[in-house]
Formats: structure tokens, C-alpha cells, sequence
């Protein structure tokens, strides 16, 4: 069965795709003070210098702009954005890869003060997945699955994003060439999964897709509706499946296959659904 990858939502925003910052020049009710008039003006700069990719200038300009006017609420989205921009995915040099923890700090210090800006989370998400800190990636994602105070969509989608990676921890092994022989006949290719030598790795990917098929539990208890969540639950239970069969227990094997099969026919459903009623364009 094709497997279906969802699109993660909490783990990819790049910032080198992401508009130019746009300043705060609507009017206002009171006058703006000198200071307040000269942060919009360094304000404007930066839009200007990030536009044209001097993100080191628009950096300086949005740091004057927040230090006239530390109330702005502009300019702190500004300096993280800007030291966002200047941090380049995949380069391991030390002096940018810190870049990266001070974009990080940055978007941290907007959620301080606003913890609901999903720009600055998502962020903070990429930048740990791109940085390869994956047990910083893990905790900042099961925060917000656990976070009560965040809508039921986006905890789902948090806890998606987890499940995800369990999948993929299991389906490295399960995928192996060691691990399986493929039998081709004149009509069809038949699968034989077979059990690692290493019985740690074994029983790592039945760890992992556990950990995960519980965590998507948790994501369609609080939104039952999500295509995503349906489905990773159908293709976690085919890894059990695989990790059955590797155990010589073909009834647990075929349960999970029979579960696997309704999983997927909701995940049909689901898409179904969605292509017949899109979302509106905003």
C-alpha cells in the first residue's frame, strides 16, 4: 500500500520563503513621540535591507527600532526574523549555528509575551529540527500537545508531528535490506519480513511504532477528524504488522493488517471529503 506522508506543519517554516517584515505605519490615535517616530523609520529600514537580502543591516535597524521604542510590537518579530534569515540550514559552522540559537532566543522572547504567535512556535520548531536537536525538537513538540490552553487542531497536529518521527524510527529498520526478502513472481512481488540479528533494534522499532501509534491515539481523541492522524495510524499499524510477522506471531500480524485496512479506508474518506469541500482561499 502507498504510504502517505502528511504534511508537517509544526516542523517546516522557512524563513527564505517568508515575506519581508512590513512595518507598523497605520495611524494611530495619539501622536507618536521622536523615539516612537524614529523606531517606524528604522522599522521601515529594515523592510527595506531585508528585501534586498542584507539581513545583517536589517538585523541593526530592527534592534535601534526596539531599543527607541522597547513597547513596539513590531520590532521583536523584526530582530528574530532577521536573525532567522541569516542562519543557513545544513552549515555546521559554530558562528551559524549560534546564529540559530539566537533566532531561537528571539522567537522565545515573543512568546513570552505572546504565546498564542504560531509564527514564533513554528520557528522555534524548524530551527531545532534543522539544528538536529532532536530531543529539544521532541520537547518543544509535546509541550504544545500538552498545553491545555491551545486549540485541540493544533495539540492533534503537535502530536502528529511526534508520531511521525516514531514512524520513521521504525520504518528505517523495518525497511532494511537485511530485513525482508522480496520474492518476484510473473504477476506480483511478495514481501517476507525478517527479524534483525540485533535484537536491540528490533526491539527498538517495536518501541518506537507503539510510542507512536499511542501518540496518534492522543491526536484523534482530541481531533477526531484529522487526516493526518489516519493517516500515520495506518501506516504505524502496518509497521506492527511487519514487526509481527518478524516475531513469527502471524495472528497479531493479521489483526494489525485488519486494523491498518479500516484505518485507511477512513484516511479515504477523510480526502474524499477534503477535495470535495476545499478550503476557501482567504
Amino acid at each position: 500500500m502507498k504510504l502517505i506522508f502528511p504534511f508537517l506543519a509544526i516542523a517546516l517554516l522557512s524563513m527564505q520563503e517568508a515575506r519581508a517584515p512590513a512595518s507598523n505605519t497605520s495611524a494611530q490615535a495619539t501622536p507618536l513621540t521622536s523615539a516612537q517616530q524614529e523606531a517606524a523609520d528604522e522599522l521601515k529600514e529594515a523592510a527595506r535591507s531585508y528585501r534586498e537580502g542584507n539581513f545583517v543591516e536589517a538585523q541593526q535597524h530592527s534592534e535601534k527600532a526596539l531599543v527607541l521604542d522597547p513597547q513596539n510590537k513590531t520590532a521583536p518579530l523584526f530582530v528574530a526574523r532577521t536573525l532567522h534569515a541569516q542562519y543557513k540550514p545544513g552549515d555546521r559552522v559554530e558562528t551559524n549555528i549560534a546564529k540559530a540559537r539566537e533566532a531561537i532566543d528571539a522567537y522565545k522572547r515573543i512568546l513570552t509575551e505572546d504565546p498564542q504567535n504560531e509564527e514564533a512556535y513554528k520557528a522555534v520548531a524548524y530551527l531545532y529540527h534543522a539544528l538536529k536537536e532532536d530531543e529539544l525538537h521532541r520537547q518543544w513538540l509535546l509541550q504544545r500537545a500538552l498545553d491545555a490552553t491551545v486549540s485541540a487542531e493544533k495539540r492533534a497536529e503537535a502530536f502528529v508531528v511526534l508520531a511521525s518521527r516514531d514512524w520513521d524510527c521504525s520504518f528505517k529498520i523495518t525497511e532494511l535490506p537485511a530485513n525482508k526478502i522480496t520474492t518476484l513472481t510473473d504477476r506480483s512481488a511478495k514481501v517476507e519480513c525478517l527479524k534483525p540479528k540485533d535484537v536491540a533494534e528490533f526491539a527498538k522499532a517495536q518501541q518506537c511504532a507503539a510510542n507512536g501509534l499511542a501518540l496518534i491515539e492522543s491526536a484523534l481523541t482530541l481531533n477526531p477528524d484529522d487526516e493526518s492522524a489516519w493517516s500515520y495510524k495506518t501506516n504505524l499499524l502496518l509497521e506492527l504488522s511487519r514487526l509481527a510477522e518478524m516475531d513469527n506471531n502471524f495472528p497479531l500480524k493479521a489483526e494489525y493488517e485488519k486494523q491498518s485496512e479500516a484505518a485507511q479506508s477512513i484516511t479515504i474518506e477523510l480526502s474524499k471529503k477534503r477535495q470535495d469541500n476545499p478550503t476557501p482561499k482567504p
